[in-house]
């Protein structure tokens, strides 16, 4: 009752992912052992097998109960989970026509998709901002911040669709945690455990 949109715990997912990135990112930096492509092994080897397991699960389900045009849907969101692209596909079959969500059976990789593309972007950013220093990269990301959630506010009015779907307007959910673990990173000897714990 006091969170009717029931996407809450979405929202938490992505703050949780940008935190968690972030905090090891920095932790390899900072050691100077840290390798982009080492990095996407990791996360690949993390996701991938889960993801592929989920989708070999959910084939002969899908052939016994979808319907040919809804099997070939869901085909493509195969591919497009498979290359974490499924929000966008996601996102631009939504609309009046569109099938009902019980005719996706992959339709909660959009989530992951966005996590994905957030874990592609941001090393790669850190690699080529990290030289500017901490405080150039924190202004940096304030700004796409404010972008992002400026776009997030306009879009749940204009674009609803795309404002759900996309990275640009869910960006500074994981900007959040980011921010959080550049602060527990840099602040953790000044404050006390149970403040950082909050």
């Amino acid at each position: 009752t006091y969170f009717p949109n029931a996407y809450l715990g979405v929202d938490i997912f992505f703050v949780i992912s940008g935190y968690l990135i972030t905090s090891l990112i920095f932790l390899e930096i900072s050691k100077g052992n840290f390798n982009i492509f080492n990095f996407y092994e990791r996360r690949a080897r993390r996701l991938l097998p889960a993801l592929f397991l989920m989708i070999m699960v959910s084939i002969p389900f899908a052939w016994a109960w979808l319907t040919p045009s809804a099997f070939k849907n869901y085909g493509q969101s195969i591919i497009a989970s498979s290359i974490f692209s499924s929000n966008i596909l996601f996102w631009l079959e939504s609309g009046y026509f569109s099938a009902a969500s019980e005719y996706k059976p992959l339709l909660h990789t959009w989530s992951l998709a966005i996590e994905e593309q957030f874990y592609i972007l941001f090393p790669i950013f850190l690699i080529f901002s990290w030289r500017f220093g901490p405080n150039k990269i924190l202004m940096i990301l304030l700004i796409i911040f404010i972008i992002s959630l400026s776009l997030s506010h306009y879009g749940s009015y204009q674009w609803p669709s795309a404002n759900f779907y996309l990275l640009p307007t869910r960006g500074w959910e994981l900007l959040i945690g980011v921010f959080l673990a550049i602060y527990l990173r840099t602040n953790l000897f000044i404050k006390s455990t149970l403040v950082n714990q909050i």
